[in-house]
């Protein structure tokens, strides 16, 4: 574990100990702990992460042999029953609001998205991640299948992820989407499973742009039919409106080096027509991101089986 043990000492370079203690106070219930820690729990869960161990056993085992190299970083030999109990029973909030701390800090060096608008442009979407609803039963997805659902709003200035949460499989989209609180003038790109024409008014009544693809079956009442520009790839840029929306819409209908036609609706009229296009582009870096994820995150290798301890 030489290599792994020098990775992890930079990883944990990256968090503030005294800050890690006060978020440990905070999301603390029960009887103080006489010689285990939240940050002993941290650092476990790391080494599991960065030596790929395939169980709580493994993971212990693993801890005792290399005890002596991460007695620096501030832990000890950790008891399997006690770190099965702390995943168990200690919030998992903890991590969610450590993982902010961190963010604010990436943040401030993070490039600015590649459109240079004068705006924030955050990219939505959710992945399914499966799980064996027989071990994980609060885990309800399909008849038969357990899953959780990893949702994400990437800030396409460095592609950070600045919104994120985890929910049970069959909680949809559009649920965790009207819950975002957006800044004002933002612009957020979504695919169709974002449908929902309400939580496009709210957007349009907040001052926030969206671009989404159209629906098929969308009813669609035609205006004002602006010119397109075929050298960029723009078929027709009109002037809609759809039911149940109040205000007009722009719907931009595309066509991709490849010949495939896509129709682009956006309240975004000050912008051109192939940004447009190049904003639900952009897209595919959500995409990227939950690839990435999945090649690098052990996230089906849990140590525990509690929805507490999957979050943790």
């Amino acid at each position: 574990m030489s290599h792994n043990n020098t990775v992890l000492n930079q990883v944990v370079r990256f968090f503030k100990r005294h800050e890690f203690e006060t978020l440990a106070r905070k999301y603390h219930v029960g009887q103080q702990f006489r010689s285990f820690s939240r940050w002993s729990q941290f650092t476990a869960m790391l080494v599991g992460q960065l030596t790929g161990r395939k169980s709580l056993r493994d993971l212990v085992d693993n801890l005792k042999v290399q005890g002596h190299k991460l007695y620096h970083l501030g832990t000890r030999d950790v008891p399997r029953s006690t770190l099965a109990r702390v995943n168990e029973e200690q919030p998992h909030q903890l991590y969610k609001e450590l993982f902010h701390k961190l963010l604010g800090r990436c943040q401030t060096i993070a490039p600015k998205n590649r459109f240079k608008l004068d705006a924030k442009l955050y990219l939505l979407d959710a992945t399914v991640i499966n799980l064996c609803l027989k071990v994980f039963p609060w885990a309800s997805y399909q008849k038969t299948k357990g899953a959780i659902k990893l949702h994400v709003g990437l800030s396409a200035d460095g592609y950070l992820p600045e919104f994120f949460d985890v929910t049970t499989g069959k909680e949809h989209e559009i649920n965790w989407a009207r819950l975002l609180k957006l800044p004002t003038g933002s612009f957020v790109v979504f695919d169709r499973g974002y449908t929902d024409y309400d939580w496009y008014q709210t957007l349009m009544d907040s001052g926030i742009f969206f671009v989404a693809r159209l629906k098929d079956n969308a009813l669609v009442e035609y205006f004002k039919k602006r010119p397109g520009r075929r050298s960029q790839g723009v078929l027709t840029d009109q002037k809609i409106s759809l039911k149940g929306i109040k205000g007009s819409l722009r719907l931009v209908h595309f066509i991709a080096e490849d010949g495939n036609e896509y129709r682009f609706v956006t309240n975004a009229n000050h912008i051109p027509a192939a940004l447009v296009a190049e904003l639900y582009k952009e897209r595919w870096q959500i995409e990227l991101f939950f690839k990435w994820i999945k090649q690098n995150l052990k996230i089906k290798a849990f140590y525990g089986t509690s929805e507490n301890a999957v979050l943790t």
